[in-house]
């Protein structure tokens, strides 16, 4: 049995050159690893904008839609968990793709090793801020009001936020990766350690590919990216390898 992970491709981002080809990229490693993925989790910001309306759904990536609904009727088990970019998906990837829809974070026991896991965003009280922006992000009277909006310029606005939120992230040294000791998922998963053992935290959300020991047996999983670093995680049953993929 072997378990996959992957987050942050972005489908769709502003800054990506070519999105056939990164598009492709991913759905080439979906189609490689099918072959003996028992599960394949997807921990968030999938697409860089996603929004369903009743009746419509973003244009484009359809290679990866299909990939994911061919993955599914051969009794693969695909898990979808919203991350901040993707978090308005509702019934759409379940009913038309056969996902396995999360909005929160997951604890699981795998072959008897504990598993949490999830996009890494909002973790705890580090980040009082963000964490308000993302109850109103998630709140159904703000979806409900914002889905009266034109997809047109609603996909505007989105777009037009994440290339400038990307140029501001890119400016600030403090949004890139720091010290483990300063990283809030590390320090959320210190703080879940003190009363549960874990021996495995796997997020995405920091674009950061990283295997830190938290303790002698408990350990967190950054996923990386699909923008620059082409990452993912595989769990075979006993161990966690932090893996690149190349073409």
């Amino acid at each position: 049995m072997k378990i996959y992970f992957a987050s942050d491709v972005h489908l769709g981002a502003p800054m990506i050159s070519d999105h056939r080809a990164h598009e492709k990229r991913f759905v080439s490693w979906l189609d490689k690893i099918k072959a003996d993925a028992d599960e394949i989790i997807l921990l968030g910001d999938i697409f860089d904008y996603w929004y369903e309306y009743t009746s419509v759904v973003p244009r484009g990536y359809t290679r990866f839609l299909g990939k994911l609904s061919e993955l599914t009727d051969s009794g693969i088990r695909v898990h979808f968990f919203t991350g901040n970019h993707d978090v308005w998906a509702f019934g759409y990837l379940t009913e038309e793709c056969g996902v396995e829809m999360h909005y929160k974070p997951l604890t699981r026991e795998i072959c008897g090793k504990k598993f949490y896991m999830g996009h890494g965003d909002g973790l705890g009280n580090y980040e009082p801020g963000y964490n308000l922006m993302k109850r109103v992000f998630e709140n159904p009277v703000a979806q409900w009001f914002y889905s009266k909006l034109h997809p047109d310029f609603t996909n505007w606005i989105a777009r037009g936020w994440s290339k400038h939120s990307r140029e501001k992230n890119h400016r600030n040294p403090k949004q890139f990766y720091r010290n483990e000791e300063k990283e809030i998922a590390v320090r959320y998963a210190r703080d879940l350690l003190k009363t549960e053992h874990y021996d495995y935290f796997v997020v995405g959300h920091r674009h950061a590919a990283s295997d830190y020991r938290l303790t002698d047996t408990s350990r967190i999983i950054y996923l990386g990216d699909w923008i620059r670093k082409y990452t993912y995680a595989v769990f075979d049953g006993e161990e966690m390898h932090l893996m690149k993929y190349k073409d």
